[in-house]
């Protein structure tokens, strides 16, 4: 019996150094899935992480693209109405009182008697009657004849001196032009505040 208990022995010894290897293996295995699991949580962590701000960043620039649509729908709106206001005070000083366009008439062709002494006025044809009697009775005017009618939208004057070498627009047009752009922020702020 001695040689069997020797190979008892070495089998029990060669079990157990299997049994230890097999445990050290299960530890080194398990350390390299924990290890494993941890780099996975953090690759995980660090990819949800880039998604989130990617999800983010496309939020903000889908966000700022439909702010910039909005904002250009909301001023092409504005600008529609500054149009159609500015249509509006054309056509209403167009269908002012003929007692307005009267005295009207009568500054404009003063005032423009201070530049051009001698000339020819040009008027809508509808006012071609009313600016020859202003002609006629102002003795300032004098130098003035009445030319042949123009369109000038919605009314006013135009002077042109007899040499053909200075014309004056004075037509209610250039004069609306006029306080248009200089009041044009301040009519944007009372429609739209």
């Amino acid at each position: 019996m001695g040689l069997e208990a020797v190979v008892n022995e070495i089998r029990e010894k060669g079990r157990k150094e299997v049994e230890a290897v097999r445990a050290e293996t299960r530890a080194e295995v398990e350390e390299i899935l924990r290890d494993a699991q941890v780099r996975a949580a953090e690759i995980k962590l660090s990819a949800e992480e880039e998604a989130g701000r990617v999800a983010a960043r496309t939020t903000n620039q889908e966000v700022s693209a439909a702010n910039l649509v909005v904002k250009r729908q909301v001023l092409n709106a504005q600008k529609t109405l500054l149009d159609q206001v500015y249509s509006a005070s054309l056509a209403a000083v167009g269908d002012l009182p003929a007692e307005f366009q009267e005295k009207a008439l009568t500054d404009l062709l003063k005032r423009a008697a201070k530049e051009i002494k001698k000339g020819v006025v040009h008027v809508n044809e509808r006012d071609v009657p009313v600016v020859e009697a202003i002609i006629s009775r102002q003795k300032t005017l004098s130098g003035y004849t009445v030319g042949a009618p123009v369109e000038i939208p919605p009314g006013g004057v135009i002077v042109e001196s007899t040499d053909g070498e200075l014309q004056i627009d004075y037509s209610y047009g250039t004069f609306l032009d006029e306080v248009w752009e200089s009041g044009l922020k301040d009519a944007s702020d009372i429609l739209f505040a």
